[in-house]
């Protein structure tokens, strides 16, 4: 994936967490594009009251075409529990090759 691109989804990823503002109170309003093989195969947003957070959303909209798709993200996935299921499991579990031009956490 070219920087080029990178930089595009991440700025879809930063124009679906605006759509939380506001609304998700205790987490940050975060948003979520999932691509392969240069297209979108899923979009999420931290949904009212935090959850689920946006990498779940997006997951669940991709299903099996997350497997080695690039996760754009502007905060790195969490890895604690609280409410909702870490994101940063679920996202490995799905076999997500990458996350913004990074290798994902494991």
């Amino acid at each position: 994936m070219s920087a080029a691109a990178d930089h595009r989804y991440m700025g879809l990823a930063l124009a679906l967490g605006r759509r939380g503002q506001g609304q998700v109170w205790p987490n940050p309003a975060v948003g979520c594009v999932l691509v392969r093989q240069g297209r979108i195969v899923g979009r999420g947003w931290t949904q009212p009251g935090g959850r689920p957070h946006a990498e779940v959303a997006a997951l669940t909209q991709a299903g099996a075409l997350a497997k080695r798709a690039t996760a754009y993200a502007p905060l790195v996935p969490c890895a604690h529990t609280r409410k909702t299921p870490p994101s940063a499991p679920a996202l490995s579990d799905a076999q997500v090759a990458r996350r913004g031009g990074a290798t994902p956490p494991h």
